[in-house]
Order: C-alpha cells, then sequence, then structure tokens
C-alpha cells in the first residue's frame, strides 16, 4: 500500500512489455540526449515498481554485517530478489514473501525491520523510517494482492483474466481501506524507491569486500564479468551498455536479437558478431553462461527506447476499450428492441385473432384467455414482491448487524483515542512541570540549567520512544488483520482442495467397484466351461482381491482409507472362503467408502453441526427428524442415554444393576450355560468380540446373567446376546448397556417376544407379509409364485433389529430412530430393504438362487440416505393403528391355532395311553427278556 497518491502495480495486458518495464541505470546513461528526455515522459506515467537499495544483515566472521542490497519485487512469483547493485543480470538470492509476515521492533535501531519466512528470518534496514515503512506497506499489499488474484491462465501468463480486474480492484482498494485505518498511508520516498533509485550510486560500504557475497561468489564472478564485458561496448556517452542490454529476466535470446542495433551487441546472435580471441574465450563463455542462466526480473531491457510508440499503444488499447463497452452498450440495446418488437409481434397477433374470428364465443373466450394470462402475470408479480420483501427485510437485517458492528469498532477506537488523549494529557503535563518547576530552595543557576537540559532531553526521547511504540503497534494491528484474513483464504482453499480430493476418490471407488461388478458378471457368464480367457479372468479376480487401496495411491491424499475395521470394530470388507463372495465383499466395500466421500461434506457435516447446536434433548418433531437422518458417532453415547432413560425411568433404581450382579455371583442361573455358548458366537466378524484380551467378552457376559435376573420370565433367549452386545460397542458401559436391553426387552418390543413360544415375533412376521402384499404386491407376486417364505429371512431381522443383517453405519442409524419411535421403525426399515432391492430379486427366476441371494442381500445396501428415505418417505402412510389391528388380528389366529395344535396334542396323548401296547408275534418285552435272562442264571 503505497497509500492514496499511488495504486498497486498491475499485471494486466495494458502493463510495458520486456522492453517497457524498469531499466538500469546503465540504460538511462547510454541513451542519447533526446530520448532520455523523451523517456522521462513516460517513467511519471508508467505503473511504478517496487524496489530500491536496503541494507541487509549478513555474512559470517569478520565480514558479518550490514551489507547494501539491491531489492526488486516479482509481482509474478511474489518473490523480492536482490543482487549488489541494481546493474547486476543475476540475483544473489530471492525472499518468497506470499509466505512471509514482517515485523518492526521499536527498540531496534532507526528503520530497521524483519521478513520472517518459514525457512530463515531476513533483517532489513531502509535509509530512513519513512522508506522503512513505505516497504513494509507496499510488501503487505503485494502479498495481498498475490492471495487474492485469480491463478494466470497458461497460455498467456502476463494477460489477466478480463472478468476479474474490476473486482480485484475493488478488494484491492478495500483491502488498502482497511489497512489505512490502522497505520497512514506513507508517500513514496522521492529517490529512494522505483526506478530512479537505480539512478543513483550504490551505498557506499567502508570496505568493498565487506559488500562482497561470498555465499553466492559464483553469482557475483558471473555479474562481474558481465559489466566488464558491458563497459567495453561502444557506446555514445561511455558509461554504460547499448541500448539493447542482455537480458535480464529469462526471457528467450530470440526475442531479444532484433532489438540490437549494433552488431556487437550482447543481445545479438553469436553466429553473426565477431569471433571472439583466445584471450577473450573465457569471458565470452561466462557471458554467454550468464546469459542462458538468467531468471533476474530487473529491469529485463533496459528503459524503454520509443516512449511515444507505446504511449500510443496504450492509447490504442483504452481505444479498444472504450469501442468494447459501446458495442456492448448497443448489443443490449439491440436486445431490448427484439423484445420490444416479439412483444408488439404478439401483441399484433393476438389482435388479429380476435378481429378474425367468427363468432362472439371465439371472440369472448379470446378475451378470457387474455384475462386468465393478466391473473397469472398478476400473481407473479404479488409473488415476486413478496419476495422483494422478504429481502428487503433480510437486507434491513444484515444493516443492523453491520451498525451495530460498526458502532462497536467506534467504540474500540473511541478508547484507544481516549488513551492516547489522556497519554497526551500527561505528557503535556509533566512537560509544564519541568518548564514550570514548583517553587524550591534556590540553586546554582548551572547546575538549575544541567538539570533542566537532562529532564527536557529524556522528555523527548520519551517521546520519540512513544511515537516509536504507537508506530510499532498500528503496523502490527494491520498485519495480524490481513495475515489474518490470508489464513481465512488459504483454509477455504484448502477446504475446496479437501472437497475435491474426496469427490474425486469416491469416483475412483465407484470405478473400481464397476470394474469388479464387471469381473462378476463375466464370471458367472463363463460359468465353469473352458476357455481360453478363463485363466486370464482368474488371475484378474485374484490380482483385484489383493488389491489395496493405499497402494494406488500412496502418492496421493488420503482422506479416509479403506481400513480393516470400521469405527465400532466390525470388517469393513468380510472374509468368506467362497471367491465369489469375496468379490461381492470387496464391492461392497468399495461401495460404502464412495458415499461415506460423497456424504461427508455434503450431509455427515451439516448434520454433526445440527447435533452440536441442539443443546438440551426434549421429545419433539425436530428431533424425530434428526434421530431419523443418524446421530454422528461423538454425540450417539450422550444421545442413546437420554433415550435409555426415558424409557426405563419408571423401572431404573439406583443400585439396581450391581445387586443383580451379586445375585448372580452367588447363585449360578440355569441361563448361565446358554449364555457362555453364546458369547464365543457374538459378531465373530467384530474385533472387540473375537479378540481373546479383549474386556467386552467379559462385559456381556455380566449384563446378560444380570438381565437373566431382572426378567425370570425370560431368562434368556437367542439373540438377546447380539442386542446387548451393540448397545456395549455403542455406550461402552455395562449398566448402560444393561437398561438398553431392559428397555428393548420390557418397553419396546410387545410382550412374549422373547418367550419360550416366541409368540409376539411369529406374529409380526404375518404382519410383515400382510403388509408386503399391500406396499410391494409385485415383489409379492414373484415370491408366491415361486413359493419363497420371507420368515426363514425376516424373523431374525426383528429378534435382534438387524443386527446381523445392515453395515455398522446403516444399523446404527437403523438403532437411533428405533430407541425413540419404536417397532414401527422396523417395519418400515424391513420393506425398505426389500424395495431397495426389488429389481435385482424381480431378475431372480429360480427359487434356490432367490434364497442364495436372500442370505446376504442386506449386505450389498451401501446407501444409508437411499434407504431412509424409502423408509420413512416412500412407504408412507405407515399409520401405527393399522399395525395395531394387524397384530390383533394376527394374535388371535395364531392362538386360536396354538389352542387347536395342543387339543390334536392331548386327544393323541389319550389315545396312546388308553391302548394297550401290541407286540409282533416271535418278540417279547424287555421286561420278559430280562426275567427270562434271571432265570436262566
Amino acid at each position: 500500500m503505497a497509500g492514496a497518491q499511488e495504486k498497486p502495480p498491475e499485471s494486466s495486458s495494458s502493463a510495458p512489455g520486456p522492453e517497457g518495464t524498469a531499466g538500469s541505470a546503465r540504460g538511462f546513461e547510454g541513451l542519447p540526449p533526446e530520448e532520455s528526455e523523451d523517456c522521462a515522459r513516460p517513467l511519471e506515467t508508467a505503473p511504478k515498481k517496487l524496489c530500491g537499495y536496503l541494507s541487509k544483515f549478513g555474512g559470517k566472521g569478520p565480514i558479518r554485517g550490514w551489507k547494501s542490497r539491491w531489492f526488486y519485487y516479482d509481482e509474478k512469483k511474489c518473490h523480492l530478489y536482490y543482487s549488489r547493485t541494481a546493474q547486476d543480470a543475476n540475483p544473489l538470492d530471492s525472499i518468497d514473501v506470499s509466505n512471509a509476515v514482517f515485523d518492526c521492533k521499536a527498540d531496534a535501531e532507526e528503520g530497521t525491520f524483519e521478513i520472517k519466512t518459514p525457512s530463515r528470518v531476513i533483517t532489513l534496514k531502509a535509509a530512513t523510517k519513512q522508506v522503512m515503512l513505505y516497504w513494509l506497506q507496499q510488501l503487505q499489499m503485494k502479498r495481498w494482492e498475490f492471495h487474492s488474484s485469480p491463478p494466470a491462465p497458461a497460455a498467456a501468463p502476463d494477460a489477466a483474466p478480463p472478468g476479474n480486474g474490476p473486482a480485484l480492484h475493488l478488494e484491492l482498494e478495500q483491502e488498502e481501506a482497511e489497512l489505512e485505518e490502522f497505520l497512514t498511508p506513507v508517500k513514496t520516498p522521492t529517490g529512494l524507491v522505483g526506478m530512479a533509485a537505480a539512478l543513483q550510486p550504490a551505498p557506499a560500504m567502508p570496505l568493498a569486500l565487506q559488500n562482497i557475497s561470498l555465499k553466492h561468489l559464483g553469482t557475483e564472478i558471473q555479474n562481474t564479468m558481465y559489466n566488464i564485458r558491458g563497459n567495453r561496448q561502444p557506446q555514445g556517452t561511455g558509461h554504460g551498455p547499448p541500448k539493447a542490454d542482455s537480458p535480464l529476466s529469462g526471457e528467450p535470446q530470440r526475442e531479444e536479437q532484433p532489438s540490437s542495433p549494433e552488431p556487437s551487441a550482447p543481445g545479438k546472435d553469436p553466429a553473426d558478431s565477431p569471433k571472439p580471441t583466445a584471450k577473450s574465450f573465457l569471458t565470452t563463455n561466462l557471458i554467454q553462461k550468464v546469459r542462458c542462466q538468467n531468471t533476474f526480473p530487473l529491469f529485463a531491457e533496459g528503459l524503454p527506447r520509443t516512449r511515444t510508440a507505446q504511449e500510443k499503444a496504450l492509447a490504442l488499447e483504452q481505444e479498444v476499450l472504450v469501442l468494447t463497452e459501446e458495442l456492448k452498450s448497443q448489443k443490449e440495446l439491440v436486445g431490448i428492441l427484439h423484445k420490444a418488437l416479439e412483444a408488439a409481434q404478439q401483441e399484433k397477433r393476438a389482435s388479429c385473432a380476435y378481429l378474425a374470428a367468427a363468432e362472439d364465443k371465439d371472440r369472448l373466450e379470446l378475451v378470457r384467455h387474455k384475462v386468465r394470462q393478466i391473473t397469472a402475470l398478476g400473481k407473479r408479480v404479488e409473488a415476486l414482491e413478496r419476495e422483494r420483501e422478504s429481502l428487503v427485510q433480510a437486507a434491513s437485517l444484515r444493516e443492523q448487524q453491520v451498525q451495530e458492528l460498526q458502532q462497536h469498532v467506534q467504540l474500540l477506537m473511541d478508547k484507544n483515542q481516549a488513551k492516547q488523549q489522556v497519554i497526551c494529557v500527561l505528557s503535556e503535563k509533566v512537560t509544564r512541570d519541568f518548564v514550570q518547576p514548583t517553587q524550591q530552595p534556590p540553586r546554582p543557576p548551572g547546575a538549575a540549567d544541567r538539570d533542566f537540559l537532562s529532564h527536557q532531553e529524556k522528555m523527548e526521547h520519551l517521546k520519540d520512544d512513544m511515537e516509536a511504540y504507537r508506530t510499532q503497534n498500528h503496523f502490527l494491528n494491520s498485519e495480524i488483520h490481513q495475515v489474518t484474513k490470508i489464513w481465512r483464504k488459504v483454509a477455504e482453499r484448502e477446504k475446496a482442495l479437501l472437497m475435491k480430493c474426496a469427490y474425486l476418490q469416491a469416483k475412483n471407488c465407484q470405478v473400481e467397484s464397476k470394474y469388479l461388478t464387471g469381473l462378476r458378471r463375466l464370471q458367472e457368464a463363463m460359468g465353469n466351461e473352458a476357455h481360453e480367457s478363463s485363466e486370464l479372468l482368474r488371475q484378474l479376480i485374484e490380482e483385484a482381491l489383493q488389491w489395496e487401496a493405499s497402494e494406488a495411491s500412496a502418492d496421493g491424499v488420503e482422506l479416509s482409507p479403506i481400513s480393516e475395521y470400521d469405527e465400532y470394530g466390525f470388517l469393513t470388507v468380510p472374509s468368506y472362503e467362497v471367491e465369489d463372495l469375496q468379490l461381492l465383499a470387496k464391492i461392497q466395500a468399495l461401495e460404502v467408502r464412495s458415499h461415506h466421500l460423497l456424504a461427508h461434506e455434503a450431509v455427515e457435516r451439516p448434520l454433526r453441526e445440527r447435533w452440536a447446536a441442539l443443546g438440551e434433548l426434549t421429545p419433539s418433531v425436530e428431533l424425530k427428524q434428526l434421530l431419523r437422518a443418524g446421530v454422528s458417532r461423538e454425540h450417539r453415547p450422550r444421545v442413546w442415554r437420554w433415550l435409555i432413560r426415558l424409557r426405563v425411568q419408571h423401572l431404573q433404581t439406583p443400585g439396581r444393576y450391581q445387586e443383580l450382579l451379586s445375585r448372580s455371583q452367588a447363585c449360578r442361573h440355569p441361563a448361565a450355560r446358554q449364555i457362555e455358548l453364546d458369547l464365543n458366537r457374538t459378531f465373530p466378524n467384530n474385533k472387540h468380540f473375537t479378540c481373546p484380551t479383549s474386556s467386552f467378552p467379559d462385559k456381556l457376559r455380566r449384563v446378560l446373567l444380570a438381565f437373566s435376573w431382572q426378567n425370570p420370565s425370560i431368562g434368556y433367549c437367542q439373540g438377546l446376546n447380539r442386542l446387548a452386545a451393540i448397545a456395549l460397542l455403542v455406550l461402552d458401559e455395562e449398566e448402560s448397556a444393561f437398561w438398553c436391553l431392559v428397555a428393548i426387552v420390557e418397553t419396546i418390543m410387545p410382550p412374549d417376544y422373547y418367550s419360550k413360544t416366541l409368540i409376539a415375533s411369529q406374529v409380526d412376521q404375518r404382519v410383515l407379509q400382510d403388509l408386503l402384499s399391500e406396499k410391494l404386491p409385485k415383489l409379492m407376486a414373484h415370491l408366491g409364485q415361486h413359493r419363497v417364505d420371507l420368515s426363514f429371512i425376516t424373523f431374525n431381522w426383528f429378534l435382534v433389529v438387524f443386527a446381523d443383517s445392515l453395515i455398522s453405519s446403516i444399523l446404527l442409524q437403523v438403532w437411533d430412530a428405533f430407541l425413540y419411535e419404536g417397532t414401527k421403525v422396523v417395519f418400515r426399515y424391513a420393506l425398505a430393504i426389500f424395495k431397495y432391492n426389488e429389481e435385482e430379486i424381480l431378475r431372480l427366476r429360480d427359487s434356490l438362487e432367490i434364497y442364495q441371494y436372500l442370505r446376504f442381500f442386506t449386505k450389498t445396501i451401501c446407501n444409508n440416505r437411499k434407504l431412509m428415505v424409502i423408509a420413512f418417505h416412500d412407504m408412507n402412510p405407515f399409520p401405527m393403528k393399522q399395525l395395531w389391528q394387524l397384530r390383533a388380528v394376527y394374535r388371535e389366529r395364531l392362538e386360536a391355532e396354538l389352542r387347536e395344535l395342543e387339543q390334536f396334542k392331548a386327544q393323541y396323548l389319550e389315545t396312546r395311553a388308553s391302548v394297550a401296547p401290541v407286540l409282533p408275534e416271535g418278540c417279547t418285552s424287555e421286561d420278559e427278556g430280562e426275567g427270562a435272562g434271571e432265570g436262566e442264571a
């Protein structure tokens, strides 16, 4: 920021080219007087470059100290290059300003400031304090301009995109205005910065050797040889190189050859120049090496030789811009005229149709049509007016917020101003006290004068220190403000890149999944037939099963790699012995990962934010919708504990769980043996229940034993181990898992659901068959045609609430809604699962294939959002009253069937008891055989 007098340099197409940028001092001296006068005019109007002499602290040993260096800022790379003099061909080094922060210390030497990069700290010193502040403000603006400007197109790096120019200028002006609030803009120091500084001689050093950089000795030698070579060229004044100086900006040599008017100029092709002698062979090679390796962006082609031509070019470009704007306005006018003409033609057609109508009815119909159109337009205008009012209200709210923030800022500024005024008042008071001291005993005049002068000197020093600290405070505030804004922009870009990377990884997973699906279908099509491609297909399948995503993206960014286990310990890729099922498991893992990556930013993050902002949990419609969408992992234990407490608060008493544990240790329950058998069969695909050192099996044992004493009518039923295991994995506390099991068995599920007869479970299977016939009649007709009994598959779904069927992410989402809404959720998801895979089942034409597919088809469901939409939207209406009625009807029928079965059993036993056993001839009873044996003995 150079203040209001100077705009930031622009990298646009109107900027001077390599020959029209800044030039070295030798370029000035090498021009004839008349050309120098022509160059003076455009020099003032051309965009100002950030360059000048500064002292850099560095070196080692006896030559360590301040070294004079020429600094030049490159706008394309956002680097600050420096060399020993302005005439050097190659830079000694550069400073990356884009990642740097700036600092100035009040207690340091005047004009000293620091540029801190991630790799080093560079200490610089300007000639005056004004020059230091100018450099700091300019570097701040250059850094902001680099971070705010869009990347340049690859084809034309020197041309800025036409559509982003006004927006970029507006943004830079806003940033400049914001920085002005912290620090007053510094005027451009005359003769100390910019191209005018190149005309000044380099600052003299006490020792010539002290200014040489031993670290970059090779570059120093190249620059020296280049300067010697340039000074020997014939020139008009004899104080600089020819008009076409050597390349300093890394441009190709062929672009500079036409500008060399003399055959001995450095830019001319070596083939056209005289052959060098043997003595100058090394010098020539060094000069050529300098030209080839030159990357310094300073004063590439010397000062412009024909400024009038550049002025003409700038004028033509401005004229082109004016004509472009005029053409644009003419096009807009033509568009408006076209619309007016079209409206007039429509009106003419309507009038002609009205006049051409033969009867009054037709004319009346045309009038009615126009009236309807007018009504529709009126409604649209009303809707737009309502929308405008809502936008006006939103804008007024925004304005109020802005005004509040401005008032807050103004308050802070007033406080700061008040503090500064207090400081000034105190300073003036102290000054008056020193100037007009109170009455004291007379002292010798010499001592009084000395005391007064010393105090006055101290006051001057204190004022200088106070001013220095005030300046430092203002600058550091502006630096913190700008660095914070840059950090926010970088964070936004990083977030956008991570989202893009996640999207690309998801697409990659989808492509891999399609590839594996193609291999599987090709394998099914080929079957067991011997074919020349069967070996190749087998190798491809083996490679696909062994391939890991981490190996393919070793050099990329891994956002969510396919790990062996998920966050709850379940295997992400189930282990099957059959090769076909292994391939299917791999496809499932890839699809799960792709859905996770695509939904991570779009769905999961907003959902986590909504749960974090929910606060205290209370039953509501919003809570029900959130539970249906799923609870984020970090909030799930808290939500589940609240849901369980809501269910069992009338049963829960303090110390109840410990009392049941003590009873189970004192007395062995009859169900303890069955519990021990089922412990090893609980979730064999979960590491928490298969690892020998895990504590989960012991916790599960205690929870099941405590429940067997809590509910003696049930004791233990197969399936309760899975319910308690899911609760343990989520809640990680035995007592909470115990009360979760109590809530499911005693309050959520109907009575007799886990009894010995499982009568309520059987009733729900018949209710599900009825609902399937109502919601999915085509699928039920297909299954009935092949005589498929779904209860073999769905009975376990209801008994363990899908614990063995769905992948963990979808399973826990089902449980989130199940613990709040009850068993209706189980019916909804059971119907949704069949709807999700309806097309696949309808394609199967054999009952054996259908049973094989139904055995594992729930594991192929990966899109939890699609399944949730089917369950809670596509299956509507789903009234709870209908579910109660169906349960009552089928329970009555089932109980009647059971009574009839008991009657058949009783009749059979009576018949068996009334009829004496009849033995075939030649056979004896066991008693007779034993008696005969004893008699023989």
